[in-house]
């Protein structure tokens, strides 16, 4: 066998022993050729491989990736489309994502509401406001008839005002000297008395007298139904 590294240059040196010429035995002449054949494929390789190298420096290229290659594709500029000279678009500038062109200074523009990133308290002063909205008719008296009944205990009309206050009562004013009095009517004398002080209390505050004018109105004119409950609600 042959150093490692150092290949054979004349199969015939394999048949001289120490002691001169010998017979092979066919283990030996298979493997003999065995090694003939992977040396004569090994020349046709480095033969082939020299001759391509030689073509491509001829062409006056560098040998570089293969085309179809992940290296080289990564660091071709050129456009996919087959359009275009391989340059950066807009001179580098503009896209999605990126700030622009090295130098450019922007105007101011004026903030969106629409835009995803506007921030209202960030637009200078801000006025925050409760918006109440105004009660329907079956709102308002849930609301208020509780207030009238409690009033019925504690006598306190400053505490009837605050509490109304916080209702949006708008076109509907007229309704809560009506619901009071309609009260006071299935209530006692007492409630009656208090009732009388308080609608005196309300105006100018929180109802006019145009609105305690048409409820009085209004309770006339529904006079027979208040008689169902109420039998002496005409003569109160």
């Amino acid at each position: 066998p042959c150093p490692a590294g150092v290949e054979e240059e004349d199969g015939d040196e394999e048949l001289l022993g120490a002691g001169g010429p010998r017979t092979w035995t066919p283990q030996e002449k298979l493997l003999h050729e065995a090694r003939l054949k992977a040396k004569a494929k090994r020349r046709l390789r480095r033969t082939s491989s020299r001759d391509s190298t030689r073509e491509s420096l001829s062409e006056g290229g560098e040998p570089g990736p293969e085309p179809g290659s992940p290296k080289g594709r990564a660091h071709d500029r050129r456009s996919r489309m087959g359009k275009g000279r391989g340059l950066p678009k807009k001179g580098g500038a503009g896209g999605k994502g990126v700030w622009g062109a090295p130098g450019v200074v922007y105007g101011y523009q004026e903030p969106d509401a629409r835009d995803p990133n506007y921030d209202e308290a960030a637009q200078g002063d801000t006025v925050y406001a409760t918006v109440v909205p105004e009660l329907e008719e079956g709102e308002l008296e849930k609301n208020v008839q509780p207030m009238v009944m409690e009033y019925f205990e504690h006598g306190d009309t400053s505490e009837v005002m605050e509490l109304l206050r916080g209702l949006n009562l708008g076109s509907r004013r007229h309704a809560v000297p009506s619901l009071a009095v309609a009260l006071a009517l299935e209530g006692k004398a007492s409630h009656r008395e208090l009732t009388s002080r308080l609608l005196s209390d309300l105006v100018g505050h929180i109802v006019t007298p145009e609105d305690i004018a048409w409820a009085f109105d209004k309770m006339l004119q529904d006079l027979p139904d208040l008689i169902l409950d109420t039998p002496e609600a005409p003569q109160v």
